[in-house]
Order: C-alpha cells, then sequence, then structure tokens
C-alpha cells in the first residue's frame, strides 16, 4: 500500500499494466484475469489488466467486464494488431503480456517486475529453462521451429535471447512504443525482439514455466505458416544476411574463378565465373538498397558505418567507377574485335577470343549496373 501511495503523489497511478491478446478465449479467460489480479493485490502493485479484444463472439468480452479488466476493442485482425492496441491504451510505466490460454502463470510475475525496476528495456521469458510440461509445446516446435527460428534469430542479429517466441515478456511502454512495430501477425514477437537489439536496449531473460493451455480447441497458431512468416521476417530484417554476404561471396568465387581460368581454355567455365561476378555485385545492390530505405522508413536503425562509406562512396565516385568499367569493357571489345577482323571475320577459336570477350562484356554489365545503381542510391538518400 505504501508503493502505491507514493505512486500517486509522484503523479503516476499505474505501474505495470498485464496485457493479454484475446480471440475467443472464454474457457480461459477468467483464470487468466484472476491470477493477475491476485498477482497484482498481492504484491501491492499499481496495476490493471487489459483484454486486448480481438473480436471475440464467444463472450469474452463480458467475462472480462465482469471480472473489472479494461477491454480495448481491436477491429484489426492478427495477434500483433492486437497487442498494439494493447499496449497503446496500456497506462502502465511496466507492460507485461501474456497468451490469454493459461499456458503462462499470471501470479508469478515478479521476476519480470524486478528485472525492470532494475532498469531493462525488454524482460523475455525463457521457457526452455524454466521447463515445458509434458504435453505443453508440440514436438515439432519444442525440438525444431523454436530451437532453429531462435538460432537464425540470435546468428542474424546477435540478440541475446535465447527463446525469440515465448508469449509471456516485459517490457518499458515508452522503449517499445518508439520502436515503432508494424508486423500485425504472430512475426510480431520477433519484431520486438529484433528492434529491441538492433536499438541496443537493455535485454534480459528469466526462466518462465510453460503448462498445456486450458482450451477445448486448437490453438490460432499454424505450424508451417506462422513458422514461415517468423523466417520471412528475419530474413527481410536483415539484407547484411539475405543480400550482402550472398552477393560478396558470388563476386569473390567469380572472381578467383575467373583469374584461374583466364590463361586455360575452359571458356564455358569462364561464361560461369563470370556470370558469377555479375549476380554477387547486383545481389550487394540490393543489401544498400534495402538498408537505405529501411533506415529511411524507420523500419532499422540508423547504422554508422554505413554513414562513413557514404562519405566516400557517392553519386559521383559511382559514376566515375562505372565509366571506368564501362571503358574496359569497351577496350576488350574493341580489341576482340580487331582479332576477329584479322581473320577476315570468319570463324574464330573460342579458347583465343572468348577470354577478352566474357570479361570485356562482364565489364560493360558492372559499367551499367553500377552507374544505374549509384543514380538510385541517391534518389533513396535525397530525403537524407
Amino acid at each position: 500500500m505504501k508503493r502505491r501511495i507514493e505512486q500517486l503523489e509522484q503523479g503516476s497511478a499505474i505501474e505495470v499494466s498485464i496485457i493479454m491478446p484475446c480471440l475467443n478465449e472464454a474457457e480461459t479467460l477468467e483464470t487468466c484475469i484472476k491470477k493477475a489480479q491476485w498477482f497484482i493485490k498481492e504484491n501491492d502493485l499499481a496495476g490493471e489488466v487489459i483484454i486486448a479484444d480481438n473480436g471475440s463472439n464467444d463472450g469474452s468480452q463480458g467475462i472480462a467486464r465482469r471480472l473489472n479488466a479494461r477491454v480495448v476493442n481491436v477491429p484489426a485482425k492478427g495477434y500483433g494488431s492486437a497487442l498494439k492496441g494493447g499496449i497503446e491504451a496500456a497506462r502502465g510505466k511496466y507492460i507485461i503480456m501474456g497468451d490469454a490460454d493459461d499456458s503462462y502463470d499470471f501470479s508469478n510475475l515478479n521476476p519480470f517486475v524486478k528485472k525492470l525496476r532494475n532498469g531493462y528495456d525488454l524482460v523475455m521469458g525463457n521457457r526452455f529453462k524454466g521447463g515445458i510440461e509434458s504435453g505443453a509445446m508440440p514436438f515439432l516446435h519444442r525440438y525444431l521451429g523454436n530451437p532453429v527460428l531462435t538460432g537464425i534469430g540470435k546468428l542474424l542479429f546477435n540478440s541475446p535471447c535465447n527463446d525469440f517466441h515465448c508469449g509471456l515478456r516485459g517490457f518499458r511502454k515508452e522503449a517499445i512504443s518508439s520502436l515503432e512495430l508494424q508486423t500485425t501477425g504472430m512475426e510480431f514477437a520477433s519484431e520486438m525482439v529484433v528492434k529491441a537489439t538492433l536499438h541496443k536496449m537493455q535485454i534480459t531473460e528469466v526462466p518462465t514455466t510453460l503448462s498445456p493451455d486450458g482450451r477445448s480447441r486448437p490453438p490460432h497458431l499454424n505450424t508451417w505458416r506462422d513458422g514461415w512468416r517468423h523466417l520471412r521476417f528475419l530474413l527481410m530484417y536483415s539484407p547484411r544476411w539475405l543480400f550482402f554476404y550472398p552477393g560478396i561471396f558470388l563476386i569473390l568465387a567469380g572472381l578467383l574463378a575467373t583469374l584461374s581460368l583466364l590463361p586455360s581454355p575452359k571458356v564455358h567455365s569462364l561464361l560461369y565465373s563470370s556470370t558469377a561476378m555479375t549476380i554477387g555485385f547486383q545481389i550487394v545492390m540490393f543489401a544498400l538498397f534495402t538498408k537505405i530505405f529501411g533506415i529511411n522508413e524507420g523500419l532499422l536503425p540508423e547504422d554508422r558505418r554505413l554513414n562513413k562509406l557514404f562519405k566516400y562512396l557517392n553519386l559521383e565516385t559511382g559514376l566515375i567507377s562505372g565509366c571506368v568499367l564501362l571503358v574496359m569493357g569497351t577496350s576488350a571489345s574493341i580489341y576482340a574485335f580487331g582479332i576477329w577482323g584479322q581473320n577476315n571475320f570468319g570463324s574464330l577459336n573460342p579458347a583465343e577470343t572468348m577470354p577478352i570477350v566474357i570479361p570485356g562484356v562482364t565489364c560493360l554489365a558492372l559499367g551499367m549496373q553500377t552507374i544505374f545503381s549509384s543514380f538510385f542510391l541517391s534518389i533513396l538518400g535525397l530525403k537524407r
């Protein structure tokens, strides 16, 4: 009670908002609300329970109102939409979100509150450390889906989280609201972790127990559809791994292969290696396009290394580089044409001419790509 009086005196009436996204959860909603309310009362917190309803038609809203929980109607469909609506309506400094299927224990949220009070921006539950009860998680999710997607997320973003998709987590409202989360479906959980990591927020984990949910109907989660949406999101938010690294690999592999094949008669292999360089270059350009677009739209944070790079790689240097490649390609083409003329424009020995023609054509292609990519990058940068 003392803490609650102090908060009221300081003008912060609500410290903790407990949000539950809801779509036809009448079977378990009452249990979840009562546990959350017990936790608030038992720990003498200034708190509230919010039900972010996503269009339930089974009486869930009535149950919530009867128990004096706040009901926030969110017409836009989707797990992420429901949570965004609840977060926007929350009045607490700290928010704890969790599923309303009774798979998480809302009466034991002290570890989250303590970490938040200690200054952390995002406190993730970890079901693999806290325990997964028998029947609580399908075999495919437990041993394939969650570990693989979490591993990919840690690799792509160097995230400290070891359970990307835990539905029970706490965070500072101000911190997460500043991320301007966009996704509306199940991948909302991944977006929160990824953006918090990219923005270098303070993130930690606490052990969380997962119990079998209390519903008689199947869960809303679709294993393959939602798994793909999570994977797709992780890839799209990492231009470095999706585009840059594969592009650099193709450029280097193609260049090394080209240099080794030039003195040999294997001209057909030379064509493949040169094509690899061309494709790799375009993929690297996609990485830059995506990165700048993401930063401009607020999807990705500023990148200091990229800003330093563009002090030297601007439109003018791109045009000069492109023109140099065009001159090299044109020179090689003229030289090859001269050899053809010396043979009275008749049949040629491929082993003699193709090591000149193929690099020449490659330089022409790379030159044109460099010039027009430089213009496009400059257009993207006009806003900046």
